[in-house]
């Protein structure tokens, strides 16, 4: 088995700049940060601002154009929040539109509308890979979601939750990403309960989450940008 010296953090808020982790920090338009290596950008549907959408949507467009910026996200749908799922389908089709037009996998929040999302999806005829993160659903859902071309990424709730390790161990191995998010709990942590639940080795999950973030975001693992000193 091959050894692998990186693990990848597919969502996070807070950038570490740890050697061994190569993190996918979450990065929001309005409070952008030039110093954080390897981003996602996105608008998040809570904090959906019609006054700066159109600023925030070219600021996201600048930034997909550039290397170091390997996603869109975080985006998607919340039924649980006040601001109207017209206006939220609205902000998150424009996304898609540009991660397309980049060819930039798509970074997704969902709660409460994966149907919403599968039919958008179809609808719009999504060709970049899209990753829920966070997931803590059931597996009938994963299924569904699996069924329909989604990636899903697992972190906080596979820690807290038993009941997702049936869940997780029903998602093949190259469909699945490994993340932090905001939870205190480092990576190695999420990693090591994701090779007991799997029945494997550390080595062999660090493997497979490489080979999915080598194909999802087209680039090895080791060819990262140059780190900023902080």
């Amino acid at each position: 088995m091959k050894t692998v010296s990186k693990l990848f953090n597919l969502h996070t808020h807070s950038y570490t700049n740890q050697e061994n982790i190569l993190e996918l920090v979450n990065q929001y338009p309005w409070e952008f940060d030039e110093k954080i290596p390897l981003y996602s950008i996105g608008i998040h549907p809570w904090y959906i601002d019609e006054s700066r959408l159109d600023s925030d949507l070219q600021l996201i467009n600048e930034k997909l154009s550039l290397s170091n910026c390997l996603a869109l996200g975080e985006c998607g749908l919340d039924k649980r929040i006040e601001i109207p799922m017209e206006i939220q389908e609205k902000v998150f089709k424009a996304q898609i539109l540009l991660a397309e037009k980049h060819q930039k996998p798509l970074v997704l929040h969902c709660v409460a509308a994966f149907q919403e999302i599968i039919q958008i999806k179809k609808e719009q005829k999504v060709t970049v890979p899209m990753i829920i993160h966070g997931f803590s659903k059931n597996e009938q859902t994963a299924k569904q979601l699996l069924d329909n071309g989604f990636y899903l990424s697992f972190g906080k709730y596979l820690l807290r939750n038993p009941e997702l390790k049936s869940v997780f161990q029903s998602v093949p191995n190259n469909r699945l990403f490994l993340e932090t998010d905001t939870i205190e709990e480092s990576l190695e942590e999420v990693y090591a309960l994701a090779a007991n639940y799997k029945s494997i080795e550390i080595e062999e999950i660090k493997s497979i989450i490489q080979t999915n973030f080598e194909k999802v975001f087209r680039m090895k693992m080791d060819d990262r940008p140059i780190t900023h000193n902080l």
